[in-house]
């Protein structure tokens, strides 16, 4: 199982970079902004993820993920779109100066 592994530490990572802006001004309405395009995300993977699978473009090995699937797609694979709808913005927001500081 060795996507779910990798897996979870990309969602960790991901979260821990979200919770570390919740003193940063407009925390919900980025967790809104970050909720919604994750939502866009995991649909947009649920369809191109099961027909590249389905016609044959890639495949995962039954040994490295957990078994779960959405379709023909491992769970796992919706990590990565997940993590990415809230760790982008998260990065953005933890790397800018405040507003009102030089």
């Amino acid at each position: 199982m060795t996507y779910p592994l990798i897996s979870l530490a990309f969602l960790a990572i991901a979260a821990a970079a979200a919770l570390a802006t919740a003193r940063r001004p407009d925390f919900r309405r980025r967790m809104a902004a970050s909720g919604i395009a994750a939502i866009v995300l995991l649909v947009l993977t649920a369809v191109f993820d099961n027909v590249m699978i389905g016609v044959g473009l890639y495949s995962y090995p039954d040994e490295h993920v957990s078994g779960l699937r959405i379709g023909l797609a491992p769970i796992e694979d919706f990590a990565y779109p997940l993590a990415a709808a809230f760790l982008v913005p998260a990065v953005y927001t933890l790397t800018r100066r405040h507003e009102g500081h030089t």
